[in-house]
């Protein structure tokens, strides 16, 4: 008998326990269950646009709490009115008449027609920027890059305040890009000054000035640094190795010729140029170049002073030694295989200076002065530190023998124009 109640006592219990372990599951899944339908009910409502009056959706502008008058601001409102677009305008032909390209064209009075007839008329070939760096009297000058003056028929000005100016050539050098121009000064209130660009750092700010893509965008300031400040490369339209600023300020095309200015607003560089890729053709974006001041300046005062540059000319006629295949090398110049680098003398003018210090035609030079020659853009930046009258140094190779002579460097050329063949002059 006490079994049984025992028994029944237990399952008592038990059922006790699995409809309190029911009653949790059930409770729990319910708790659940209103637990997420609650939840979707609020992710509805936030997610859902209210409905009525949409007046409170207003706002206003605030009072600007930005410097207005930063260091940048300012350096820029100092030269921005010298800042200026150069139009290079260039003669095109125009024909007579649609009728023209058929043979129909004015009939001369025996009776004969003629093809087509012309005249020539002044378009803009090309934009640029510049800079007014000097007033003197009636006349106001302007230094920007010789590529944006380079075959112009006629030159106009476009000032800070829109006004239109013819401009003349004061003198060109295309050894350093750049160029000088006179305006009249009756409508110039800004000139620029220059400041010392050995001073410069890389990490400095700059600003350049321009009219990138032409004159509708005139005026245009970029903010950047001095990436370098003695990047050696061509910077001239001849060739000639040159050393530049390098700046990730941006530069395009129309910037030629404008300002890169300090933090107070001297202009430390004339932009010349960027690098838009690289030999592989990959894009490449924040590398741009400019003329250092220190160099501008001494151009500037060699154009306004004789209209052109007077450089040492070697008298000869040259390409590079990497034009030449390997087995010309050692057939026709003779040369051992330590030499891979030079100039090759492919002529020599008589009287000239190569001519009276013995170099022939052939003769390889690998070293002017103390700077090894490597091409005919290196031989003339090392040419080019000369003045006329002085001497220099000059090593070559002669059937395969080194030898060395003495230039002296009596005879001058101007470098207003440049010689495109592969074959070079100097």
């Amino acid at each position: 008998m006490k079994k049984i109640k025992q028994a029944f006592k237990d399952r008592l219990w038990l059922g006790v326990i699995v409809v309190g372990l029911l009653a949790g599951l059930i409770g729990g899944g319910i708790a659940l269950g209103i637990n997420n339908l609650v939840q979707h009910h609020e992710e509805v409502a936030s997610t859902r646009v209210p409905t009525g009056s949409n007046k409170s959706g207003g706002t206003k502008v605030n009072k600007n709490k930005a410097d207005l008058n930063g260091e940048a601001s300012q350096a820029y409102k100092s030269v921005q009115g010298a800042v200026v677009s150069v139009i290079n305008k260039q003669k095109v032909q125009q024909s007579n008449g649609t009728l023209g390209i058929f043979g129909y064209g004015n009939s001369s009075a025996n009776g004969s027609s003629s093809s087509s007839s012309s005249d020539n008329k002044l378009e803009t070939a090309s934009e640029g920027s510049g800079v007014i760096y000097k007033k003197s009297g009636d006349s106001a000058y302007v230094v920007t890059n010789n590529h944006v003056v380079k075959g112009s028929n006629a030159l106009q000005v476009i000032l800070s305040n829109g006004k239109k100016v013819n401009a003349d050539l004061v003198g060109a050098d295309s050894a350093t890009d750049l160029a000088v121009l006179k305006i009249n000064a009756k409508n110039v209130k800004t000139i620029a000054s220059f400041g010392n660009s050995n001073s410069i750092v890389p990490g400095q700010d700059v600003l350049a000035i321009g009219s990138p893509m032409g004159s509708e965008y005139a005026n245009t300031v970029t903010k950047g640094i001095i990436s370098a400040k003695d990047r050696t490369l061509k910077a001239g339209t001849d060739g000639t190795l040159t050393s530049v600023i390098q700046t990730d300020a941006a530069i395009n095309s129309g910037n030629s010729g404008g300002p890169l200015i300090n933090m107070a607003g001297q202009v430390i560089g004339i932009n010349s140029m960027k690098l838009s890729s690289d030999t592989q053709g990959s894009s490449v974006e924040g590398i741009g170049f400019a003329i250092p001041s220190n160099e501008v300046v001494t151009i500037i005062n060699q154009l306004i002073k004789n209209g052109k540059i007077t450089r040492p000319s070697l008298g000869i006629s040259m390409v590079d030694l990497s034009n030449v295949t390997s087995d010309q090398q050692q057939s026709v110049l003779k040369l051992p295989t330590s030499v891979s680098k030079g100039v090759v003398i492919m002529d020599v003018n008589s009287g000239s200076v190569a001519d009276t210090a013995g170099l022939k035609k052939y003769d390889v030079i690998t070293k002017l002065g103390d700077t090894q020659i490597t091409d005919t853009g290196s031989l003339k930046a090392a040419l080019y530190k000369y003045k006329v009258g002085e001497t220099a140094k000059v090593t070559y190779y002669h059937d395969g023998q080194e030898h060395t002579a003495t230039l002296h460097l009596t005879k001058s050329a101007d470098t207003t124009s440049t010689d495109d063949s592969q074959q070079e002059n100097n």
